[in-house]
């Protein structure tokens, strides 16, 4: 089993996800802000817990997953990030690579949390898994992500559709 590191950042902690962190991601991804761009239908407890239970899964099987994003002031999780293999049906296909993640509550986002938190998991990844591609998609609608993305070093390469939705295909620039 792989153990699932702990990031501190001057503000965060990114941490495992624990089963009692089910209320604060039943919240956050009810919230319509968090998943408009992200399927687009608040889930329930049910969908949030077998979400809970996959990024835990996740680092067993891949030896990378999504972190818990903590405020160390609050002690509240504001959101998650990390690194998936979801192996989607997508062309072009992203298998293989680290595809990279990211979402905040809306009283946490404007305020440096995501750039503080994606440099770290960032940083980790280069570390860690040295070469291995890393990957994102985003709703071609969704600039504040996009632009995002771009600030951190990831490129367009492809536009495809998936879930409904047109996406953008992005891969972080070595």
């Amino acid at each position: 089993m792989t153990d699932i590191p702990v990031i501190e950042t001057e503000r965060l902690l990114l941490r495992d996800f624990r089963p009692d962190d089910l209320g604060a991601m039943t919240a956050m991804w009810a919230m319509p802000e968090v998943v408009r761009f992200i399927g687009g239908t608040p889930l329930s407890r049910e969908q949030s817990w077998q979400r809970l239970v996959r990024q835990i899964g996740m680092w067993r099987i891949m030896g990378f997953g999504f972190w818990a994003i903590i405020e160390k002031s609050s002690g509240a999780l504001i959101g998650e990030g990390g690194f998936h293999e979801m192996r989607r049906t997508l062309t072009p296909s992203i298998e293989n690579t680290m595809e990279a993640g990211w979402g905040l509550i809306p009283e946490a986002q404007g305020r440096g949390y995501a750039s503080e938190a994606l440099s770290a998991m960032l940083g980790w990844a280069k570390a860690t898994h040295p070469g291995h591609p890393i990957t994102c998609i985003i709703d071609e609608d969704n600039e504040a992500s996009l632009n995002f993305a771009r600030k951190h070093g990831f490129e367009e390469f492809a536009r495809t559709q998936y879930a409904g939705s047109e996406v953008k295909v992005l891969k972080k620039k070595a």
